[in-house]
């Protein structure tokens, strides 16, 4: 159902991905207009049904070309910025996307005099890590709030659902590998599920506040990377020797595999790793989190085996345990 349509327009710039198209959802269910930015509009149809007919636009915009950015977002009430990127490469580096991205994208909202700023970043995003990316997460939520003062940083611990690349790529090595390595067994994770992080995001939007806050989300159960590992063996009903790897190791094990096209890992994203990704005491007190948002998260054990059937070995058909 779609409530009152509004006169307001939001754009959404990586409103395509993963996360982003989750946010399109949940702000046509409102009733927002919905510019998506994205680099290839052509490969965008998917996300034109997620409202009514002529309620989602989509533009071309890159992010390294500031002109374009600010053509999106002009007239704009409010702008989110989804984009990311998992591996640095090229023309798609960590400071061209996430870092140059971020600030060209706020900029523009404030140039656009967009009411509202919003950023989707990472619970790992710190500017001492030893991984690029989560410095770069972290260099990416300093440029916003300094082009945008007022905005609002979203980070989620890993996020889940169906087309995620955490549980399914976990279980893609279930399906093949008959010793798993674990890296960074004892670090720990809080899977929020990606509608929840969409309904975040709106949620902000109808508040209407640039609070200039930072939001940490989570869901209700949180578990070590050997728990998530040990879960998939134990949803897709396979016999697997898990195999936690020291850090040394783990490092030798991304630099060896992590050059591959479709790598599990990479050494960065074992650096990225090494730390814990959980909402905070604090951001829990003053509630920012779902619960301060109003919004029950929803737990990955009723949402992950619907989707992760298919790597049992008869799918659907396989018999329960």
């Amino acid at each position: 159902m779609v409530s009152t349509p509004s006169d307001k327009l939001v754009t959404v710039f990586g409103g395509s991905g993963f996360i982003g198209r989750q946010i399109v959802r949940s702000l046509a269910k409102r009733g927002y207009r919905i510019r998506v930015a994205c680099r290839r509009p052509d490969l965008a149809g998917h996300v034109l049904p997620l409202g009514t007919p002529g309620q989602i636009a989509l533009v071309q915009a890159n992010l390294r070309y500031p002109a374009s950015v600010a053509a999106a977002c002009e007239g704009a009430y409010a702008v989110i910025n989804a984009t990311g990127t998992d591996v640095s490469s090229g023309a798609q580096s960590f400071d061209a996307v996430v870092v140059f991205g971020s600030e060209a994208v706020a900029k523009a909202a404030r140039q656009a005099k967009a009411s509202l700023m919003l950023m989707v970043s990472g619970m790992a995003a710190d500017a001492e890590s030893r991984s690029l990316a989560s410095q770069a997460k972290a260099k990416a939520e300093a440029a916003t709030a300094r082009a945008f003062p007022g905005a609002m940083v979203v980070r989620p611990s890993v996020v889940f659902g169906p087309d995620d690349r955490f549980f399914n790529r976990m279980a893609g090595l279930v399906r093949f590998a008959p010793v798993l390595p674990v890296i960074a067994p004892e670090s720990k994770v809080q899977p929020v599920f990606v509608g929840d992080v969409a309904e975040a995001m709106a949620t902000l939007v109808d508040r209407g506040v640039a609070d200039g806050k930072t939001y940490e989300l989570g869901g209700p159960a949180t578990g070590t990377l050997q728990d998530m590992m040990q879960y998939v063996v134990d949803v897709t009903q396979r016999k697997r020797l898990l195999l936690p790897l020291p850090y040394g190791a783990a490092k030798l094990f991304g630099l060896l595999i992590g050059w591959l096209p479709g790598a599990p890992i990479n050494a960065d994203q074992v650096e990225m790793l090494q730390g814990n990704n959980v909402v905070s005491a604090a951001a829990h007190a003053e509630g920012r989190d779902l619960a301060g948002l109003g919004i029950t998260p929803r737990a990955f054990a009723t949402i992950v085996p619907t989707y992760l059937y298919r790597f049992r070995k008869e799918g659907q058909f396989t018999v329960p345990n």
